[in-house]
């Protein structure tokens, strides 16, 4: 069936995939994904670009977004909006969904099918099953990057041409090494927000204050994590904002208000993607376990002993205990930090002599992916054409079209 709305059509497709694609007796899966075209005609005559999303643990854009690539992209293709395996309208994995096996070691041995891998070889199967042998065009954004590069190096007779936006990754970097370069650049973006917004320092630590001394069901460290919001564009002042409804005057005195904690918690709960934080360090791992890198590494910044120092892209054991989306999870989550057999997602040699024209937007001053660890693959890659931009940062593709519309030139060979 198609359904539509003004300038756009699509359908709505649903394919089945094993749980583990070496084992062909393992458990059936389904995978969602929403083919999108500009107009109500369904056009197959247009190429196919498939949008790998960021995350790991986030459902792709739905037709409703306001990201600036996607009414670029349909003037030249039909789109494929993948919800990657567990995420979205594809097979849940959450606490919910997750409750049925019998203890976290079960949750972990079926969640280590869930890693870019395992992404890229669904994604295979979906293109033979739309388009037989033909090729399609890829862009990844983000951990979408990520699952881009590992595409290139399992299955590129798959790929037309691969565009990539702050998601190229280390090769080789270990999840320590990631956190290691990822905390100086979330000191940099404090720098930066209090010297905007200096008068959000005292805000700030009022805020822990309160939070340490009275009953709220919120903890310091949690409140903290709303230093993610730094990477994004618009981002800085919707951070001041927010703090700017921080405090009510009551009977007795200032109060945090309802609306600041309601707000606060839409941004640091990982209700809406909980694998998110339950992968999140696994996306590093190849042969080795992360052994909750983030943590160990943080005692290398005393910096951050500061409760007025917000923290950026990392997941902490304790959000485990403080999460309702994720209690139910520290299991789990234990047994995949403590995993390490972790196999290989990128195939160097592969990559090495890569075939497939490849375009990466680099952002020179992206929080959440390094800008070495870019730069290396980006030398690893053969034929990759770097763009390396601080006119926009890591959510570039979807504030601003000319991201898109670089990236698709710089792969057709047009700039």
């Amino acid at each position: 069936m198609r359904f539509g709305m003004p300038g756009m059509s699509w359908i709505d497709h649903f394919f089945t995939v094993p749980l583990d694609h070496d084992d062909p007796a393992s458990p059936a899966i389904q995978v969602f994904a929403r083919e999108l075209v500009a107009g109500p005609d369904p056009r197959p005559e247009l190429p196919v670009l498939l949008f790998l999303q960021g995350g790991p643990g986030m459902r792709a854009d739905r037709p409703t977004s306001t990201s600036a690539w996607l009414s670029k992209a349909l003037r030249g293709y039909r789109v494929l909006l993948l919800d990657q395996r567990g995420t979205g309208r594809s097979t849940p994995a959450t606490r919910q969904s997750l409750a049925r096996f019998p203890d976290p070691k079960a949750q972990a041995d079926y969640l280590r099918h869930f890693r870019a891998d395992a992404i890229v070889r669904d994604a295979e199967l979906i293109r033979r099953e739309l388009l037989g042998d033909q090729p399609w065009s890829v862009l990844g954004q983000s951990y979408g990057g990520f699952c881009a590069t590992t595409y290139l190096s399992l299955a590129p007779h798959g790929l037309r041409e691969v565009m990539i936006t702050g998601g190229l990754p280390g090769l080789t970097a270990q999840a320590e090494d990631v956190y290691r370069a990822a905390y100086p650049r979330i000191l940099s973006h404090n720098e930066r927000y209090f010297s905007r917004y200096p008068r959000d320092k005292n805000v700030v630590e009022k805020v822990v204050d309160h939070l340490r001394d009275g009953d709220y069901p919120l903890s310091p460290q949690r409140f903290r994590m709303v230093g993610t919001m730094l990477g994004h564009s618009r981002r800085f002042d919707e951070l001041h904002f927010l703090l700017e409804d921080a405090f009510v005057d009551s009977s007795a005195g200032d109060e945090l208000s309802d609306r600041f904690l309601l707000a606060v918690d839409a941004v640091v709960s990982q209700a809406n993607h909980p694998l998110y934080a339950v992968m999140h360090e696994s996306i590093y791992c190849q042969g080795n376990a992360s052994a909750w890198s983030a943590q160990r590494v943080l005692a290398e910044f005393a910096e951050f002993e500061s409760e007025s120092t917000l923290f950026g892209e990392m997941v902490f054991p304790w959000m485990f205990d403080e999460d309702p989306a994720l209690r139910s999870l520290k299991g789990c989550a234990h047994e995949l930090a403590a995993r390490d057999d972790w196999p290989a997602l990128y195939d160097i040699d592969q990559l090495a002599r890569n075939a497939v024209p490849v375009a990466a937007a680099i952002y020179f001053d992206d929080l959440y992916v390094d800008r070495g660890h870019s730069l290396q693959t980006a030398g690893v890659i053969r034929g990759l054409r770097p763009w390396i931009t601080n006119e926009f940062i890591h959510n570039g593709l979807g504030a601003d079209e000319r991201v898109f519309e670089r990236l698709h030139a710089m792969v057709r060979g047009e700039i």
